[in-house]
């Protein structure tokens, strides 16, 4: 009898469900014969690349023949100045993304514990269970929270706090989170860090922190010197708009470092990723320029929304999540058949909900125009 390939599988991979990622235009169109869609669905900058990394991509073409440096040195070296610390408490990744599941294969095995919140980052209880380990997710701040502190859906510290014991090796937090916008105070973070065993890692997930503003920036990579068991990841495929090239770090302290590249595969991050991202790092007014639209793009998304009788959740990031009040699938499916894609968040457990980036004032114009006619009723 012929057995299936999933039967064959790791008892703990039969189980994963894959990441779907965001439909890409090309998708769209076959589809339905659309040539002018937009999309607003994966968090991406709408600038793209600046013109330093732009440049730098070009300049290394001919160099294609040629092995990435496998150490990352110019990287490194970049990121150190940036962030004030040594080069062996930098490990870089194929995105901050590929850094997340190295940490689970170097730490986590069938007889230890991982915890996240509800509405975490899809990949951190898939990575916790690819492992074989136990993950426990802490309920998020219940309804009855929002209308004191306005965080509903974010990350409970107390709740995370108290699933962990003696067996939990990793706590993910990301802030601020995706797919919620939602963010940690400064203090609480800290706090609860410093609570943590000495036997349990905090991984700071700091993917959207460019985005941040006021009291959702905490930079917690600045806290690595007096927490031995801090990660905190970064990614370049944000703000800095190198989603396609795939470049992230993570900064610890140099013996966590030491056991990610342990599992790190060769040359895992690319020629082009390494010297775009390079030059990305000290382009400040491309970073500017990306901070002013996302703010004035919020404002125009936020006031749009407003007329459209859903419910939007306050975000410290690129992108806003939205309460459609209906099953959020319909919805989609209407955006889709008018050339827009946004991102449902079904798969999380928010059945009624859209999470839609921020894009140019023209890509948000038309988001808001086709959202009202995909909540306006049928006439009879």
């Amino acid at each position: 009898m012929t057995r299936s390939f999933l039967d064959l599988a790791a008892g703990p991979v039969k189980q994963l469900a894959p990441y779907v990622p965001g439909k890409p235009l090309s998708e769209l169109e076959r589809e339905y014969g659309i040539r002018d869609s937009i999309k607003l669905a994966s968090n991406e900058n709408p600038l793209g690349p600046g013109a330093k990394a732009r440049a730098a991509i070009a300049n290394a073409i001919n160099d294609l023949g040629l092995y990435p440096d496998g150490n990352g040195f110019e990287l490194k070296q970049a990121l150190a100045r940036r962030h004030g610390c040594t080069m062996d408490r930098i490990t870089l990744g194929n995105g901050s993304n590929d850094l997340l599941v190295l940490l689970a294969e170097a730490f986590l095995t069938p007889e230890v514990e991982a915890v996240y919140s509800q509405y975490c980052f899809a990949i951190y209880p898939i990575a916790v269970q690819a492992t074989g380990a136990t993950g426990r997710a802490a309920p998020a701040y219940p309804e009855s929270h929002a209308m004191a502190h306005g965080m509903s859906l974010g990350h409970d510290l107390d709740a995370m706090r108290k699933l962990v014991n003696d067996n939990t090796r990793l706590v993910f937090v990301a802030n601020p989170n995706n797919p919620t916008g939602t963010w940690v105070d400064t203090d609480a973070l800290k706090q609860f860090i410093a609570s943590l065993p000495s036997t349990t890692l905090a991984v700071v997930d700091e993917a959207y922190i460019e985005y941040a503003v006021n009291g959702s920036n905490t930079d917690a990579s600045k806290w690595i010197d007096e927490f031995p068991n801090l990660v905190v990841t970064r990614t370049f495929s944000k703000a800095y708009g190198l989603a396609g090239l795939r470049v992230g770090y993570a900064l610890s302290s140099a013996e966590v470092a030491n056991v990610l590249n342990r599992v790190r595969q060769p040359f895992n991050v690319n020629s082009l990723a390494l010297v775009a991202a390079t030059a990305a790092l000290d382009d400040h007014e491309h970073l500017q320029k990306t901070a002013q639209l996302n703010a004035k793009g919020m404002k125009q998304v936020l006031a749009g929304l407003k007329e459209l009788n859903v419910r939007v959740y306050p975000s410290a990031c690129n992108f806003v999540l939205v309460d459609c009040k209906r099953p959020a699938v319909e919805i989609n499916e209407a955006l889709l058949r008018q050339g827009v894609i946004v991102r449902p968040v079904h798969g999380y457990g928010l059945a009624t909900h859209l999470r839609i980036t921020i894009g140019t004032e023209q890509e948000n114009a038309r988001m808001l125009s086709a959202l009202k006619h995909a909540l306006t009723p049928l006439a009879p």
